[in-house]
């Protein structure tokens, strides 16, 4: 059996850590961009440039052996996350979500809020009748959601004027604590969705770097700023390129096939079935390498993938990803399930 060059997979969770330690709520994801653009530049590759789009995503272009069928590879780093939506009169905070954050995944958690001047002030994200002693059964029974959650500020603030005070306005940006822990080989963390997957491209890339290995064809890496609210790779890919490989996480779940310890190829998601070429591509590959995978779909999810097919994308596109484990929620995954989808991709760059 042909073997692949050897992911190092201290640099991969190194990486990961770094990376999730990096706030970047959609449409406030510079930080984690300008981090991922330092990174593939510190590995000094000839033939890879970089470029920033208009709506500030980072594409990658790798040239390959050959550069007569292009491709592509897309993961995105922005996150779930907030926003101010108002100032209460108690100085607290209601917050508007961004994408879909699961109200229960952070209630009680830390989180930052962004100030317009560059403060950080911290808070935490509650329930309005938190106290069990005061509330009593609504503390238990309450329905939490955006219009019964709030952000505390750990600030001497008990009106809207004295917060206000502390620079704090209305679409200020909250970013909510990750609580990334590595044990028994699991990494526990939000945001998971998708840094892990961009964790994924950056190691494979180091992967063939380290190898002395280029891709087979010319190769864009696309890391998008807005999936988490749909549009996030609906421009930025090249008209040239014939194939798309999105890489994304994987949802494990009752009626999954999917875990967390393996990849996943996705087949079909609520946007429809992906190209079964370019999955059967994908299918032999992990044959020949024998690369651990499962096959899955998942109604309630969309992909980079998709968007840039529904803003007239005229290329293959496929879908692989980690097995994730609470997606949108507090996340878990194996670096089993990573250490697969990154050979996955090094097998798919070296085809």
């Amino acid at each position: 059996m042909p073997s692949l060059p050897p992911v190092n997979t201290p640099y991969q969770i190194d990486f990961l850590v770094r990376l999730l330690n990096t706030p970047s709520p959609t449409g406030h994801a510079e930080a984690a961009i300008a981090l991922v653009e330092d990174e593939l530049e510190s590995f000094n590759i000839p033939g890879l440039t970089m470029s920033r789009t208009r709506k500030g995503a980072l594409v990658a272009r790798w040239e390959g052996r050959k550069n007569d069928a292009p491709r592509a590879l897309t993961a995105h780093v922005d996150t779930l996350g907030a926003m101010v939506k108002e100032i209460k009169p108690s100085g607290r905070l209601k917050l508007t979500r961004i994408g879909g954050l699961v109200m229960g995944g952070v209630e009680t958690e830390g989180c930052w809020v962004l100030t317009q001047d560059g403060k950080r002030v911290r808070g935490s994200y509650l329930f309005q009748q938190a106290s069990g002693h005061v509330y009593g059964a609504a503390a238990h029974e309450g329905k939490r959601s955006e219009e019964t959650m709030e952000v505390r500020l750990d600030a001497p603030t008990a009106s809207a004027d004295e917060t206000r005070a502390l620079g704090i306005r209305v679409g200020d940006f909250v970013v909510f604590d990750t609580r990334t822990e590595i044990t028994e080989g699991f990494i526990r963390s939000r945001f998971l969705d998708d840094k892990a997957c961009v964790a994924n491209l950056v190691s494979a890339i180091k992967t063939l770097t380290e190898a002395g290995m280029k891709p087979a064809q010319t190769t864009y890496f696309h890391f998008s700023n807005y999936e988490e609210v749909g549009h996030g790779a609906s421009a930025g890919i090249p008209d040239e390129v014939h194939e798309l490989v999105t890489v994304d996480m994987a949802a494990v779940g009752e009626g999954q096939e999917s875990d967390e310890s393996h990849a996943t190829l996705c087949v079909k998601d609520s946007g429809g079935p992906y190209h079964h070429g370019l999955s059967q591509k994908l299918r032999r590959l992990a044959g020949i390498y024998d690369i651990p995978y499962k096959v899955d779909i998942y109604p309630n999810y969309g992909s980079d993938g998709g968007a840039f097919w529904r803003a007239g994308g005229n290329v293959a596109v496929a879908l692989i990803g980690p097995g994730v484990d609470a997606s949108h929620n507090y996340e878990r995954t194996h670096m089993n399930a990573l250490e697969a989808t990154t050979n996955w991709i090094v097998a798919y760059l070296l085809d």
